[in-house]
């Protein structure tokens, strides 16, 4: 799971619930400030086990190069809650909530989606239901199709775990088959109790039903290489779910803009925010000139 550097929103930034066609949906939002040209709005959607503030650290290098950057919590997922009902989390009716969500932060076409991880199987979905929904489409270390299969076994294993074990203990077995922490780099206290806490919260259904698309997704590079909205895919250098070169191959078959992020893994947006956003922000630039 992406473990954001930081908790705390950057000056002008806040947090709020984003009334759209479909419900309400937790945000951070920032927006450039005093004298920063404004240059467009990016919808952040997180990924797996994940939440908005997987993306915190670059919001304040996105409003300053003229973005307002609205990362959201999707449905079930930490503070946006969701109901205890696996139909709910359909690949099909996430997709509708972020078109919901792009709608109510900016007319039809104009917000960038930067989808992360499972984010990016949902944001494509997203883009093949309404082609024109989207000023540019950003996969940040999403993949073509399901995980590698290394990642597809444990994502069965945790599938097949929750409907037979409360969420706490499910946590407690997680966190019993990570590596130790190397000795000065221990995650510090409030961000492990906020990683526990999120876990808590999320629906276990959406983890269930989101669980399955990920071992279970096809390949929709073909039909999204149709949609005529720009596509950007990002990675670090390194992923466990998705191998670099499947992404490399991916681009490819988009016709994409490809970035590579040196010193980050699968989730460069809590890794190595700056590089992260510049690289973002210079495709999006890119498209205005």
């Amino acid at each position: 799971m992406s473990r954001p550097p930081t908790l705390t929103l950057p000056a002008g930034a806040r947090a709020y619930r984003l009334t759209t066609g479909r419900g309400e949906f937790a945000v951070h939002d920032a927006r450039p400030g005093p004298g920063v040209p404004a240059r467009g709005t990016v919808l952040l959607v997180p990924g797996f086990t994940g939440s908005k503030e997987d993306f915190i650290a670059v919001l304040a290098p996105l409003a300053a190069a003229g973005y307002r950057a609205v990362a959201v919590d999707g449905r079930g997922q930490y503070e946006s809650g969701g109901p205890r009902d696996e139909s709910a989390y359909a690949q099909g009716e996430l997709a509708r909530d972020v078109l919901a969500q792009a709608a109510a932060l900016g007319p039809h076409g104009a917000v960038h989606v930067v989808g992360h991880s499972l984010g990016g199987l949902i944001s494509r979905a997203a883009a093949l239901l309404d082609p024109g929904a989207f000023a540019s489409l950003t996969l940040l270390s999403s993949g073509p199709a399901a995980l590698c299969t290394v990642q597809q076994a444990r994502t069965k294993m945790l599938v097949d775990a929750l409907p037979v074990m409360d969420m706490e203990s499910v946590w407690q077995a997680m966190r019993a088959l990570d590596p130790p922490e190397a000795p000065g780099a221990e995650t510090p206290p409030a961000l492990r109790d906020f990683l526990h806490e999120r876990w808590l919260v999320t629906v276990p259904e959406q983890l269930m039903a989101t669980g399955r698309q990920l071992v279970e997704e096809p390949d929709r590079v073909a039909e999204l290489a149709a949609v005529p909205c720009p596509k950007h895919v990002v990675s670090g250098v390194l992923d466990y779910a998705w191998p670099v070169p499947w992404m490399d191959d991916m681009a490819q078959r988009l016709g994409a803009r490809r970035t590579v992020v040196e010193g980050a893994a699968h989730s460069p947006a809590a890794e190595r925010p700056g590089a992260t956003a510049e690289a973002l922000t210079a495709f999006w630039d890119g498209l205005g000139a």
